[in-house]
């Protein structure tokens, strides 16, 4: 599964995919707007660090002007992923964008219906968004399985990318159940290493170590 950090946070990005931890990164307004840096700016600078996809989303309603920003968008960089929602303008911009040989990932997908609509339309990323489902006591991973179920069956090739990841524990799911990508913010990414078994037993190892009174440099 491959690995998106959810931030426009340039710190973050540059820490992870120096450890090979990132593949992508995913960015929106509010993400933008938390950064305090200009749109064009700020993710002209990823595309520089991060050789994958890098997800910059429209704000326009109507499809026209979904497609006029996706294309002014595409020009800061040729792995730029144009964001548009999973609405019906988004759907004919996604249509639009994806015929013109741009990546396109569709956002805010909550249902299979919607999934199967975005592949049709030649959408490269769908964006299933588990950890809002969630809060509505609805099964986010359950989405997951569903979408890969039916684009297994027909052999679709538009990529699941988990999104509104909250927790290790949604990362781990989501690759079990096959999702192509997992975007998440970098804590989440960073908390995968923790356990506390790992802490007890490092714990344990040091306090040994301490009555040695040894040395190792």
């Amino acid at each position: 599964m491959k690995f998106f950090v959810d931030t426009a946070e340039i710190d973050q990005i540059r820490e992870l995919h120096d450890l090979g931890m990132v593949d992508g990164v995913t960015t929106n307004p509010s993400l933008i707007m938390k950064s305090g840096r200009d749109i064009k700016e700020v993710t002209k600078e990823i595309c520089s660090i991060v050789e994958g996809p890098v997800s910059a989303e429209t704000v326009a309603l109507d499809s026209e002007g979904m497609i006029a920003e996706g294309r002014e968008l595409a020009k800061i960089a040729d792995n730029i992923a144009i964001k548009v929602p999973l609405t019906w303008d988004g759907l004919k911009a996604c249509k639009v964008l994806s015929d013109e040989g741009r990546m396109v990932n569709v956002t805010l997908c909550f249902s299979a219906n919607q999934a199967l609509l975005a592949a049709k339309a030649g959408a490269t990323f769908i964006s299933p968004f588990i950890g809002r489902l969630d809060d509505l006591n609805l099964d986010g991973m359950e989405l997951i399985a569903d979408i890969r179920e039916i684009y297994d069956n027909y052999g679709f090739e538009t990529q699941i990318l988990a999104a509104s990841i909250r927790s290790a524990n949604h990362m781990s799911e989501a690759a079990k159940i096959g999702a192509d990508v997992a975007t998440a913010p970098a804590a989440v990414i960073k908390a995968m290493a923790n356990h506390v078994l790992t802490d007890k037993g490092l714990d344990a190892f040091m306090k040994d170590w301490a009555s040695t009174g040894q040395k190792i440099v």
